[in-house]
């Protein structure tokens, strides 16, 4: 075998912050290998931004440190003469290399090296690791920290974890695993590499067809090239992918302005074209619900709503959602061996009145179907049982705004009205009053607005005045 290794680029950058499209770059730091000698390139950059305080503090480089130095423009040229004809080696690469190559986009310029990343070169050398964070190498292997968090020292740790490999291992080895983790990917045979390349590294969906258009797989991401690709990277070792792989025959995708937009588009793509090879996101035509409703007794009993009976968002009192009948009796089943309920009170189990149900007898329910629970008591353990999985009341006036990229996604009780891109599309999705409830959907925006996006959302309960 061929031991002879391509130029490497060992690279470390510092930021401004995690997001490359709204952050900028501080500092670059590139160790270089070739032809057996070892280089080094170094430069502090201008962010022509602010430097949040506990960046400072991580990496110590502050607006004084930056001021008056050249801004990316002023240095790509150089930055891509030096990794020119190498390939990119970075640790958690993606972040690295996701930062330079939008730099170099914003300027107009291409950038595709092939990119080495060495938390799975580590991850395949050392398997028995249980992490692979620079900070876990440098204590596995003994790595000498010059200045961690700055470009250059970061990159040189990365040089020095390469020698650990090397003398580990063997140069014979360590190619057979670049190659193995850097290789070009096989292509299904009937997609060519230039239809692959107009896939865009932007979030959105993308959808394999196979013969005569026939949707196969649709599925969703933040970079829907990268993953694409590793759909045929998996195809030697995962059967769905694989027949993935052989079944192919063109791919088509749909960019959305962010990673909630690409959740939402991909749940109603699934239902709409139910492709052969997704199983989960798909409509269910028996959807239902628990729902307490009080008995000429006082007691809340659970009562099963139908699809046809279930208007989520509006309803008091409703619990779980469930994809048919006999899930929803299973997870009731399940509430009543754990919090000792009867099974007659909740429906599941046919009794005599003033006869125990067979829980009783068997010492799993306190006795409340005769009458040795007392009515407020069995309502609490109930509704205390339910309580997590309660479909809460939406909790806005109207329909709101949820900012995602350059879109405005327009949700209303917990339902997808669609997306607006200017102020007469806002006005008039708020107005809508046609609810297509969709339980991923609701899912996603639940998530969605108490969590990433709770400070992205925006009451359109007078929408006019946006």
């Amino acid at each position: 075998m061929d031991t002879e290794f391509p130029a490497l680029a060992f690279i470390d950058i510092e930021t401004t912050g995690g997001n490359s499209e709204r952050d900028r770059i501080t500092e670059i730091g590139i160790k270089t290998l070739a032809n057996g000698q070892e280089s080094e390139w170094a430069c502090l950059v201008d962010p022509q931004t602010f430097i949040p305080q506990f960046i400072q503090r991580l990496t110590g480089i502050t607006p004084d440190m930056v001021a008056g130095r050249p801004s990316f423009d002023k240095v790509a040229l150089q930055i891509k003469k030096e990794l020119e004809g190498k390939i990119f080696v970075a640790h958690n690469a993606r972040f690295d290399y996701g930062f330079i190559k939008a730099s170099f986009k914003r300027l107009g310029m291409d950038f595709q090296p092939k990119v080495l990343c060495t938390v799975k070169l580590s991850r395949l050398l050392f398997p028995q690791q249980p992490r692979h964070n620079l900070d876990t190498l440098i204590a596995a292997h003994g790595l000498t920290v010059s200045a961690r968090h700055r470009a250059l020292g970061d990159a040189d740790l990365l040089v020095q974890f390469w020698r650990v490999c090397e003398k580990t291992f063997g140069q014979a080895r360590l190619l057979e695993a670049v190659r193995e983790l850097v290789g070009q990917v096989s292509l299904p045979p009937h997609i060519s590499p230039s239809a692959v390349e107009a896939i865009p590294e932007r979030p959105g969906c993308y959808i394999f067809y196979g013969e005569h258009q026939a949707p196969l797989y649709i599925g969703k991401s933040i970079s829907m090239r990268s993953r694409v690709l590793s759909h045929f990277q998996s195809a030697l070792t995962v059967r769905k992918e694989m027949k993935l792989f052989q079944q192919v025959h063109h791919i088509d995708w749909i960019e959305t302005g962010g990673e909630l937009s690409a959740l939402i588009l991909e749940a109603k793509l699934i239902k709409e074209r139910m492709p052969s090879l997704n199983v989960k996101l798909r409509r269910s035509k028996d959807l239902c619900a628990w729902q307490l409703i009080q008995d000429s007794s006082g007691y809340l009993r659970p009562t099963l709503l139908t699809q046809q009976q279930l208007q989520p968002g509006f309803q008091e009192n409703i619990y779980g959602l469930f994809h048919n009948k006999k899930e929803a009796q299973g997870y009731l089943a399940t509430l009543a061996k754990k919090h000792q309920l009867c099974e007659a009170m909740l429906g599941l189990e046919k009794v005599e009145e003033g006869k125990p149900c067979f829980g009783y007898q068997v010492k799993q329910c306190q006795g409340a179907c005769i009458g040795n629970v007392s009515v407020a008591i069995h309502n609490l353990k109930l509704q205390t049982a339910l309580q997590l999985d309660k479909i809460p009341i939406w909790p806005f006036a109207g329909a709101v705004a949820i900012k995602d990229g350059q879109g405005m996604l327009v949700i209303n009780k917990w339902c997808y009205l669609g997306t607006a891109q200017d102020h007469d599309e806002l006005h008039e999705l708020a107005q809508s009053d046609h609810f297509d409830f969709d339980l991923d959907i609701y899912k996603i925006v639940k998530k969605a607005i108490s969590g990433s996006h709770q400070s992205h959302v925006v009451p359109l309960t007078n929408a006019q005045n946006i």
